[in-house]
């Protein structure tokens, strides 16, 4: 199994002038992505920025922060998110996943959430598929002063371009049968390179 960037190298360069974006390699040649910047408004469109569809709920200049690390031990891939947030509302708690597209001008740019697994019925609400096992859920309670942090670790890789932002929601994930995976409107989302695996014939795992 190999460990692939997403882009290649002008686009990589282009990447990090477009958006607040780190990218770096462990000893072990594992690729870490790190992506971090304010809230602004999603009208004028800031595709390069996090947005906030609602102001009242995630404002404007409140900080994120999302670092992904890939651990491409052959045979053995493992994929740890981790979101950190500052200056939302004190003592709420808000859904997270990763979605499947950037973020756009609209929340629902930014697609379904990513699963391992797809689910052949779309949208997806069926526990078997909408779960935290296939999915990445990132579900957070700020503290009282607006912060929090989530993790969340995975034995598989993401998909050469399928998985493409977080996005935060309104409440927390449900998880009963015809609603799993719903968190609620679509508050805020943060576009994020992730890197991917490939096996040594170039397909994603």
């Amino acid at each position: 199994m190999r460990i692939l960037r997403k882009a290649s190298a002008a686009l990589a360069v282009t990447a990090l002038l477009a958006m607040p974006t780190t990218s770096a390699f462990a000893d072990d040649g594992s690729p870490t992505v790190k992506v971090e910047g304010q809230f602004v408004p999603s009208s004028p469109f800031h595709p390069s920025k996090p947005l906030t569809y609602d102001p009242k709920t995630v404002p404007v200049g409140a900080r994120i922060s999302v670092v992904e690390q890939v651990d491409g031990r052959v045979g053995d891939a493992t994929t740890s998110v981790r979101i950190t947030v500052s200056g939302l509302l004190p003592n709420r708690t808000y859904g997270a996943h990763v979605h499947t597209k950037p973020c756009g001008r609209t929340p629902d740019a930014s697609g379904p959430h990513y699963q391992n697994v797809k689910d052949p019925n779309q949208p997806s609400t069926d526990p078997a598929y909408a779960n935290p096992e296939n999915e990445v859920w990132l579900d957070f309670r700020t503290d009282a002063q607006g912060r929090a942090t989530a993790e969340s670790r995975h034995g598989w890789g993401f998909r050469p371009g399928e998985a493409e932002s977080v996005v935060i929601h309104e409440h927390g994930t449900a998880t009963h049968h015809g609603e799993a995976g719903m968190a609620g409107a679509r508050l805020a989302c943060l576009t994020v390179p992730f890197a991917y695996t490939t096996d040594e014939a170039g397909t994603g795992k």
